[in-house]
């Protein structure tokens, strides 16, 4: 019964729900969304939950292009927007009536096995079976803080959100490995399970498939989720988010010609990550994701880039030619929201100028993230 659900004692079916974080930057997207349509594959039906800060989430967006059915929790994390979380699952629920359920929250947000896993858990049991909670790394991220204990361009307090992350994870996955060399890839698997010794670690590539097959197998035992609750000092955990820029913009674009829409968000992302990394070297900032998409005609393409010298993706191809559709922008920076912001305006009027494109602006939103507050917190574990 690989992901599906479980019956309750009444015998009415109870749907598995898969709690995935992770640090910015890890791949959870690309990750849930091959997880997703491995289920999909199995015969099951999936529904998918968004989280972000802000609305206007490029991984919705992805979520959406890829046929899945998803809603979005916008405005603040699981924890704080808990009722959100639950009514929006209920309404997939009784509408889809999904087998699996993935819930993918924000991803500079902690202490979710206390305040959403197992809040699930005690109040919605007769609806749902929560799956062990797993936490995905980035090798790069893994190996500046576990090997060589720092976090890059990030402050202590930030390396604080990401040690949490990895304290309170039931299995944590190390992705992408398919950019690692087996050397490496052995050492920091083998680093991960010394630091963190209550969690399962496995190695993961969101990209080929790699682990995943092992990954679902995991998922599936009938072990408890959310175990592994954490000590969190909630000022410092304000204060490491508060640290952080977040940026989300759409556009209208028009052009009076079609131009490649592939091209347009690689070299955007590219452009963005360029003013990036300039602002960054000189204010000791770091970029933790930036991604761009462009729909249009009902297609998708999406580009992305994360820090730590990685390069620029595009995550979601495809051959879209087009002279007019929508843009958003997504970025989570160690930068103040107004640098960040004037640097994704000049990226992006380089790209538009050559193509004598007007880009309408529709919706903004550039803030740090407050102090969370979350609606629930169970201290106690099952396990």
């Amino acid at each position: 019964m690989d992901g599906a659900a479980s019956g309750a004692a009444s015998g009415a079916k109870r749907v598995r729900f898969h709690v995935v974080g992770g640090f910015l930057g890890a791949g959870k997207t690309t990750a849930l969304l091959r997880l997703a349509a491995q289920f999909q594959a199995d015969g099951l039906r999936v529904g998918l939950i968004t989280n972000d800060q802000a609305a206007n989430l490029v991984d919705t967006g992805a979520a959406r292009a890829g046929g899945f059915r998803v809603e979005e929790v916008a405005g603040a994390c699981f924890c704080c927007k808990f009722d959100d979380l639950a009514r929006l699952a209920e309404k997939l629920r009784v509408e889809e009536r999904p087998d699996v359920l993935i819930g993918e929250p924000v991803g500079s947000c902690t202490d979710l096995a206390a305040t959403v896993v197992k809040p699930l858990e005690r109040l919605y049991g007769q609806h749902y079976t929560l799956a062990p909670y797993s936490v995905l790394v980035d090798p790069t991220r893994a190996r500046q803080l576990v090997l060589q204990r720092g976090f890059g361009g990030f402050s202590a307090k930030v390396a604080y959100l990401f040690l949490k992350q990895l304290e309170e994870a039931d299995l944590i996955g190390l992705n992408k490995v398919d950019l690692l060399a087996p050397a490496e890839r052995d050492e920091l698997q083998a680093a991960l399970a010394r630091e963190f010794p209550k969690a399962r670690v496995l190695p993961l590539s969101g990209l080929t498939g790699e682990g995943f097959a092992d990954w679902r197998a995991l998922l599936s035992e009938a072990t408890p989720a959310g175990a592994n609750i954490a000590a969190v000092d909630y000022d410092l955990y304000a204060e490491a988010e508060a640290e952080l820029g977040w940026l989300n913009l759409a556009f209208a674009v028009a052009a009076p010609r079609p131009f490649d829409a592939e091209a347009l968000v690689r070299d955007a992302v590219a452009a963005l990550a360029r003013e990036l990394a300039t602002l960054c070297r000189g204010e000791e900032g770091e970029v933790a994701h930036a991604k761009i998409l462009f729909e249009a005609d009902g297609a998708t393409v999406i580009a992305n880039h994360v820090g730590g010298g990685s390069a620029v993706r595009v995550s979601r191809p495809g051959p879209l030619r087009a002279s007019r559709g929508r843009l958003i922008v997504n970025a989570r920076v160690h930068l103040a929201p107004e640098r960040l912001r004037a640097a994704a305006d000049r990226a992006l009027a380089q790209l538009f100028a050559p193509l004598a494109a007007t880009a309408t602006l529709l919706d903004a939103a550039q803030f740090r993230p407050g102090r969370p507050v979350p609606i629930h917190r169970d201290r106690s574990t099952s396990g």
